[in-house]
């Protein structure tokens, strides 16, 4: 049998970016992933300022940056008359050192850590491994993980659960992941169409009110995400179709030509959050803690500010002899903020992005325009959508 100190399931950007810290920390550390390769998903693309000063310990925010695009604002903004809400990022260069989102893939995330796990002492990267079973007792974790060569037996002090909404380590501690799975579908597509020499002051992300209901335009170096949802008496399938995508995006800009397309891509939202962030050692961070809608980007990014709270703890643990109960500190500091912070934030962006009614969507309009011709309040409200405010609240927790 295989001993580490910390096992980590999951080598998505949540679990690469402990196991990094770990490893550098000195603590023998295993990375698993039933995936036979480095993990390609698009998923995410919005990187907020504190995540990129975390990764910036790990030598990762420039070459992120070098592959991506900086997005001084954002907006919310009414399509048919081009009026906005602007938020302008620079209004937290006092706060942070990147008073900006970048616009990256997470991929390029995956892919750049990966690289430094396979030239980083005691980490172990290991792919096509599947953890099938656990069982835990004084000594710390045991589980049982599928490989190609057959059932092996691996055990560790600790187990970091970084392996995603399914999480089979969650399954198989019985923890509940209470919450809701919203009603609507949201459709993916990525094009290469320019949008910005059409529609008049875009930004690098965008999130849209139209007749037909909402959009969002987000931008990355070399191509435009859209999000679009099914047309009323729509299905999700007919939805999909080449020729519905088509008409979504000329929706957005009339063209006498067919657009592009890259990627199509369905995918369902939730509102979900774990009752507990510790399972004795076990340990949950990401989407295996908590799932959210995307709107505002926070997904990927409290994975990561899990990670790094996470493995903050087991260093004390693990290497300068601090009690185990440091760790119900992790719980106490991030669940909170996952709950106040993230699902609630999303949720509320959710929620504006699909009301309808065009006296409320003016109200609203009018109502964020006030907001940051207010220098206090527009900072105020930077510093919660960018993340910031609820690391802050979180560290005075003991």
């Amino acid at each position: 049998m295989q001993h580490f100190q910390v096992i980590v399931c999951g080598a998505g950007p949540v679990g690469l970016v402990a196991g990094l810290r770990l490893a550098r920390a000195g603590i023998e550390t295993l990375v698993i992933d039933k995936s036979p390769g480095v993990n390609e998903d698009f998923r995410a693309s919005t990187f907020h300022p504190p995540t990129l000063e975390m990764l910036d310990e790990l030598g990762l925010t420039q070459e992120l940056m070098a592959s991506g695009l900086e997005a001084p604002t954002w907006q919310i903004r009414r399509h048919e008359s081009h009026d906005k809400a602007l938020f302008d990022l620079s209004v937290l260069s006092g706060d942070t050192r990147y008073p900006f989102r970048l616009q990256c893939e997470q991929r390029v995330l995956t892919r750049l850590a990966h690289h430094q796990a396979q030239n980083t002492a005691n980490l172990q990267l290991r792919y096509g491994v599947e953890l099938t079973g656990l069982t835990q007792d004084e000594r710390g974790v045991k589980v049982t993980v599928q490989t190609a060569s057959g059932l092996q037996t691996l055990q560790a002090r600790y187990l970091i659960a970084a392996d995603g909404a399914r999480s089979v380590c969650r399954k198989l501690t019985g923890m509940t992941f209470s919450g809701e799975t919203y009603p609507e579908t949201t459709i993916l597509a990525t094009t290469t169409y320019r949008f910005e020499d059409q529609l008049p002051e875009l930004s690098q992300v965008n999130y849209v009110w139209c007749e037909q209901g909402t959009f969002s335009l987000l931008r990355l170096p070399e191509l435009w995400r859209c999000s679009l949802y099914c047309d009323p008496d729509e299905s999700v399938d007919q939805a999909l179709e080449p020729q519905a995508i088509e008409r979504k995006l000329q929706r957005i800009v009339p063209r006498g030509q067919p657009y592009e397309v890259l990627e199509i891509r369905p995918y369902r939202l939730h509102r979900r959050l774990i009752d507990d962030y510790r399972a004795g050692s076990v340990l949950f961070a990401g989407d295996a803690a908590h799932l959210t809608s995307p709107s505002g980007g926070m997904g990927m990014n409290g994975g990561v500010h899990d990670a790094f709270n996470l493995t903050d703890k087991l260093m004390a643990v693990l290497k300068q002899g601090a009690s185990d109960e440091l760790l119900n500190v992790y719980t106490r500091q991030r669940r909170p903020v996952a709950q106040d912070e993230i699902l609630a934030q999303s949720h509320t962006n959710r929620m504006r992005m699909q009301r309808r009614d065009p006296v409320w969507r003016d109200a609203e309009m009018k109502r964020l325009q006030a907001l940051i011709a207010d220098p206090v309040t527009h900072r105020a409200h930077l510093l919660k959508s960018s993340m910031i405010s609820g690391l802050a609240q979180a560290a005075l927790v003991t």
